[in-house]
């Protein structure tokens, strides 16, 4: 592993604590990893950018999928995962999600988690998209992301497990050899701790969440800006698979103008028998899936977009009037009062739904035990690339991937602790004066990025649009650059200016590998090239930052993951930029 040596442009720690670990994010992964690394004996420290409960997890309503049903089995689960990850999903990640997934749902559910139960006293499933059974465990209804928040939290702070909230991490700290020591961060003055401070440790976990904002239109909360990314990008990491983000098909539509987060309607509803239907009232998807409306979500956003496209329509509609209200009031009440908020009554209308960015299957590149490519650096959630999803997730299997592969970081961690004595010397880093700064956007900066890619790299994509996106963000990297070469220059270190400069460093790589995957496949959708190609694309894309900043964009040989240690790395195919 080769550092690049670059940070973000901000002032140098003013303050510093130790720890075992650090674990970075606040949602089902981050805090079971930082439970068990806990319950290891590990001194753990969690680092969250706004509160322990406003991470993505909060959001999630569907549920959490795992073979826990009476007559399903892990490989059922497995079959219908590999099928919506469209030849990309690294089977033997997946075997481990669907085999271990039921007990870790169990250790959540003894962490204190309340799932629905049916009449029999049993948990009560429900199916989603491209699941072949009921599997799909679910709490409150539809506000099984808040529960299992509200349960691990509560389980952080009986534990007494010290935290840092409203804090921003800027960069991982390495030492003289590339290996983990630590990272920066900017407290938003609030606790014990204000402004630019440091963590030392010789483990951190990167469980920092999604990169939605980089698009106009999300389900994503304001703080899934793309910053573990950005961060292990900077430090050296591999990034796989980014083209991959998935476009969840049943937005609540707001309007053709409307940023920001966006009300999801979960997919649990069509699973309860919602209808996908046009202006006339027509069920578009039957005939074009055999599970119709709950085809795999890639498939159900194309026939989305589609319908709009045939009859120049701004959004189509979610019919589950025939539920009635009291099924509406009881199974989904956050939905039913996220409608009516904004003026509609589902009990008594269709919905007006489109597809928005949800989710990025691809992400900081793992092994089958969260490492990456960094030593020292784990990564897990939706900022890690397992091979799981593959280039579509399957809906449900997000909160399980961080419940799964969060507890196998911690008995890695453990491992290799108890393996060199259980607190290992915390490795010290090079000096913050000798790494160079990263150039920082200014704040509005971020609504351009926004727009660049939703207009060039959103579910539609083509080679046109995709290098009209390409120049545009590149004139916005070389504008940044300049001012700081030339002039020593650079937008003011503060929240927004780091926020901005993240997500143009997604932004960036994102958009490089679209274009060089010439193919649709999965929520990869190139209007000018519309079949998958197998021959030349079930492959993977890694993509590495190098030391003046530029990407450098590689295929992998076969559609298998190398190692991500360097020394045992698998053969590439190197590609022109």
């Amino acid at each position: 592993m080769t550092s690049t040596g670059i940070r973000l442009h901000a002032p140098a720690p003013g303050w510093s604590i130790a720890a075992d670990v650090v674990v970075v994010g606040s949602g089902v992964a981050g805090l079971t990893a930082a439970l068990r690394c806990e319950a290891a004996g590990l001194d753990t420290v969690v680092v969250t950018k706004a509160r322990l409960d406003d991470g993505s997890t909060r959001w999630a309503q569907g549920g959490v999928a795992a073979a826990l049903g009476e007559g399903d089995t892990p490989e059922q689960h497995l079959d219908d995962t590999l099928v919506a990850g469209a030849g990309l999903c690294d089977e033997e990640a997946v075997r481990i999600l669907v085999t271990e997934g039921p007990d870790a749902v169990r250790r959540l559910i003894d962490t204190g988690a309340h799932f629905d139960e049916s009449s029999e006293g049993g948990l009560a499933l429900t199916r989603e998209g491209g699941h072949h059974r009921r599997r799909i465990a679910h709490a409150g209804g539809d506000a099984t992301g808040a529960e299992i928040s509200r349960a691990l939290v509560e389980a952080v702070r009986a534990r007494g497990l010290r935290t840092i909230e409203n804090a921003l991490v800027l960069d991982l700290l390495t030492d003289a050899d590339g290996r983990t020591a630590g990272v920066s961060l900017h407290v938003m003055g609030e606790g014990q701790h204000d402004g630019v401070g440091a963590v030392h440790a010789p483990t951190v976990v990167l469980a920092t969440g999604g990169m939605g904002q980089v698009f106009s239109a999300t389900t994503n909360p304001s703080v899934s800006t793309g910053d573990g990314v950005a961060l292990a990008l900077r430090a050296g990491a591999e990034v796989s698979d980014l083209e991959f983000v998935q476009f969840h098909p049943t937005v609540l539509f707001l309007g053709p103008d409307a940023e920001g987060q966006q009300p999801l309607v979960s997919e649990a509803v069509r699973g309860e028998g919602a209808h996908l239907v046009d202006a006339d009232g027509v069920r578009f998807m039957v005939g074009q899936h055999e599970l119709a409306e709950l085809a795999p979500r890639d498939i159900v956003a194309k026939g989305i977009l589609r319908r709009m496209l045939e009859q120049d329509a701004e959004h189509m509609f979610l019919d589950a009037r025939h539920f009635g209200a009291e099924m509406w009031e009881q199974r989904f009440p956050t939905i039913l009062a996220a409608c009516r908020a904004h003026g509609i009554d589902p009990v008594t209308d269709p919905i007006p739904i489109a597809p928005a960015a949800h989710y990025a299957s691809g992400g900081v590149r793992t092994d089958s035990h969260g490492r990456t490519t960094v030593p020292g650096l784990y990564a897990c959630g939706e900022v890690a690339c397992t091979g799981v999803h593959g280039a579509n997730r399957l809906a449900s299997n997000s909160l399980l991937e961080g419940l799964v592969y969060a507890e196998r970081i911690a008995a890695d961690i453990a491992r290799e602790r108890s393996e060199s004595g259980l607190h290992a010397r915390v490795p010290q880093p090079v000096s913050y004066s000798e790494q160079p700064a990263h150039p920082l956007l200014a704040p509005e900066t971020r609504f351009a990025i926004q727009r660049i890619m939703s207009e060039g790299a959103g579910v539609l994509r083509s080679a046109e649009s995709l290098a009209r996106a390409a120049d545009q963000l590149e004139q916005l990297h070389a504008e940044a650059r300049g001012a700081l070469d030339e002039n020593g220059k650079t937008a003011e270190p503060g929240v927004d200016t780091w926020e901005a400069t993240n997500l143009l460093c997604v932004a960036r790589v994102l958009v490089a590998a679209a274009r060089l995957r010439e193919e649709t496949r999965g929520c990869h959708w190139r209007e000018d090239r519309p079949e998958r190609d197998d021959t030349d694309w079930r492959r993977h894309i890694v993509v590495r930052l190098n030391p003046d900043r530029t990407p450098t964009v590689d295929t992998t040989a076969t559609a298998n993951f190398p190692p991500t240690r360097t020394e045992a790395s698998a053969p590439r195919r190197p590609q022109e930029q």
